[in-house]
């Protein structure tokens, strides 16, 4: 079994190599997901219909739900083998061959724009689940908030050169596909070059393979997983509040472009505002959450993100919301960090991927309830304003079961259970 590392100096070149992979799969998340390819699907490829909306959440969750399925399994099967690192390269690729497949995406092709999209989600999703489990073997537990913050702020600088490609590309909407994928393939290589893998292979038990290690180990941990109160709270809670964030990232620039009328450059400042707030938010509240507790900055950035959303609802100009997106972008790279680390710490050292990969189900089918909420209120009322008011019902609820978790001294409070969990 791989130990979990003692507290030193934490940047080192294998968390610097590491948080390159944000920079990486940034691009993919600001170009395809919330920017380019979210408006150039509804304003091209689905014409600018009003089911438009509904088209794009159910691309969405389709991929989300096929991502929820496989997550728990593959991290099972991958803690079991030691093989991180060669999965996390397959669904790598799968979404940069996927992404620059979407330059052949054109008007009406909207079975063709759903399926590559599916694909490439699908591989930068499932990545995650691999990725988020490296933050164990590359830094000790004292130091998960800084090197997951770390990790976030390094991709909001991806994202912002990002929107450099968008800019100069601005003409050829279809050649920012392009330029993602090559982005995403430059800056993944330091993962895979640089970033040695700890963990050992485990002994399989007789006429095993990877899919059936890992049903059995996932199995396994869903017969016990109820020892585990605490992680299950969480884990609820994180479902509920994560599902706010990812609408809101999901459907801002359709919601700026559609209800507030932004043009490209409007919405270009837009998200540049939101990934430098984002950046300083994410070394902000790393800071403020080593001084007064990870579970206390949390609480207060999910109020946080339930004010903001009522606010988006009564914004009526450009200025307004420029400033409501300068304010989410400090609490969005925060809300992610922390959760992570706050994840990191209150699981075991030996099952590391296994739970991150529970952790990814849970980000991922977060992803189907609130785009679904929104794209099917928008579509029934018309409006995006009142689809926007349905949002707030995921962070009160998240807030009020978040209250509930208890905050780990140290990973070896899970060692035990019974009381680490109070069971």
């Amino acid at each position: 079994m791989d130990k979990p590392l003692k507290p030193g100096k934490w940047l080192t070149k294998e968390v610097f190599n590491w948080s390159l992979f944000d920079f990486a799969n940034s691009t993919f998340a600001t170009i395809v997901v919330a920017f380019v390819y979210a408006i150039y699907f509804k304003k091209v490829v689905a014409g600018n219909e009003p089911v438009a909306d509904l088209y794009w959440s159910t691309a969405i969750n389709i991929s989300m739900i096929l991502v929820a399925v496989l997550s728990p399994v593959l991290g099972a099967a991958s803690d079991h083998f030691g093989n991180k690192k060669k999965y996390l390269a397959v669904f790598t690729f799968l979404c940069i061959i996927s992404t620059a497949m979407l330059y052949f995406v054109t008007e009406g092709m909207v079975m063709w724009g759903m399926l590559l999209f599916i694909l490439a989600n699908i591989g930068f999703q499932a990545g995650l689940g691999f990725y988020d489990a490296f933050i164990k073997e590359i830094s000790a537990p004292a130091n998960y908030n800084k090197v997951s913050s770390l990790g976030y702020a390094v991709g909001y600088l991806g994202s912002l050169a990002s929107l450099g490609a968008v800019i100069a590309l601005q003409d050829s909407p279809r050649s920012t596909f392009l330029a993602c994928a090559v982005m995403f393939f430059a800056f993944a290589l330091p993962i895979f070059l640089f970033v040695k893998e700890k963990a050992k292979p485990e002994q399989a038990f007789e006429g095993s393979n990877f899919l059936s290690v890992g049903f059995h180990r996932t199995k396994e941990t869903l017969r016990h997983i109820s020892r585990f109160r605490n992680i299950r709270l969480f884990l609820i809670s994180y479902f509920l509040y994560i599902d706010g964030v990812n609408t809101i990232i999901f459907f801002s620039a359709n919601f700026a472009q559609t209800t507030l009328k932004f043009e490209i450059p409007d919405l270009i400042l837009f998200f540049i505002i939101v990934q430098v707030t984002a950046l300083l938010g994410s070394f902000l509240f790393s800071w403020i959450a080593d001084k007064i507790g990870t579970k206390k900055t949390i609480s207060f950035i999910i109020i946080c993100w339930a004010i903001l959303t009522l606010m988006v609802f009564f914004a009526n100009d450009k200025t307004t919301f420029l400033i409501i997106g300068a304010f989410a972008g400090t609490f969005l790279g925060s809300s992610q960090a922390l959760s992570r680390s706050f994840f990191g710490s209150m699981i075991p050292q030996e099952k590391k991927t296994e739970f991150f990969g529970f952790y990814s189900l849970f980000e991922k089918t977060s992803t189907i309830l609130g785009p679904l909420t929104f794209g099917l209120v928008s579509w029934i009322t018309g409006n995006q304003r009142y689809a926007v008011i349905s949002i707030i019902i995921f962070f009160a609820a998240g807030y009020l079961l978040f209250r509930k978790v208890e905050e780990p001294n140290n990973v070896k409070q899970i060692k035990n259970p019974a009381t680490s969990d109070g069971v």
